[in-house]
């Protein structure tokens, strides 16, 4: 009797994965389908630039954007000169120590800026930036 493991073919273990590929192939392209991609409304606005420092901002802070047409965005929203007006009033009474933050597009009168300040001012708002690009 001859025992030796020479006769005995030896078993290769493999995993099979194919299956696997098919459900992870599967999973991506549900991912792809389902997912949907939100962009917030707002304005292409080109800021002057300056050699300031950045300030901290916080989540109540009020940005508000104004656009070369002449446009106004408030927190990301179209508003126009009463409105805006109205929610900066608003806002002062819930928090007076609210920062408003002013995105002017370099092509705007500096008189619209001001007015706006103004506005946040009459509001109660005396924490005013505006808002620059870096040089």
């Amino acid at each position: 009797m001859n025992f030796s493991s020479d006769t005995h073919e030896k078993d290769e273990v493999t995993i099979e994965i194919t299956s696997l590929i098919d459900v992870m192939f599967t999973l991506v392209l549900f991912f792809l389908v389902t997912t949907t991609f939100v962009s917030a409304p707002g304005m292409k606005v080109d800021l002057p630039k300056s050699s300031a420092q950045d300030i901290q901002r916080d989540k109540k802070d009020i940005t508000i954007v104004i656009g070369s047409n002449h446009q106004l965005l408030i927190n990301q929203k179209a508003v126009n000169e009463k409105e805006l007006q109205t929610k900066l009033s608003a806002q002062a009474k819930e928090n007076p120590q609210t920062l408003v933050i002013i995105q002017a597009d370099q092509g705007v009168s500096h008189g619209l800026v001001v007015r706006i300040m103004d506005y946040a001012r009459e509001a109660g708002l005396s924490r005013l930036a505006i808002a620059t690009e870096p040089k």
